[in-house]
């Protein structure tokens, strides 16, 4: 179950930076307000992954280390996808590099 909430936690993570973009340095009143519930669902679930009890629960290194590599590879995916961000092969590269490392984090701690 600690996974799940890492991969939410991830997953608000990546939504949140994508209404930022929508924000307009931070003047728009309704991204902002998203940006805050979705940073604060991400920060909870976050807590959630590494709380859990009888052992169940993620190193915080480990959780800390996945939630802030799933929001950036995940920000990168939708900034090619949605806005046209470059996606040359060196991009993509350590893209794929930072995805097999999350991967990696995975298998090791298991869960």
């Amino acid at each position: 179950m600690s996974w799940l909430y890492l991969l939410a936690a991830g997953f608000c993570e990546v939504v949140a930076t994508t209404v930022y973009r929508y924000s307009e340095g931070l003047t728009k009143l309704w991204p902002n307000i998203g940006l805050i519930v979705l940073g604060a669902a991400s920060l909870y679930f976050l807590h959630r992954s590494v709380s859990l009890p009888g052992g169940s629960a993620i190193p915080v290194g480990t959780a800390y280390a996945v939630w802030t590599g799933i929001g950036a590879a995940g920000t990168v995916i939708v900034g090619i996808g949605a806005f046209g961000e470059p996606a040359d092969a060196l991009r993509l590269g350590f893209l794929a590099l930072l995805i097999f490392s999350l991967v990696g984090l995975k298998v090791v701690t298991g869960g």
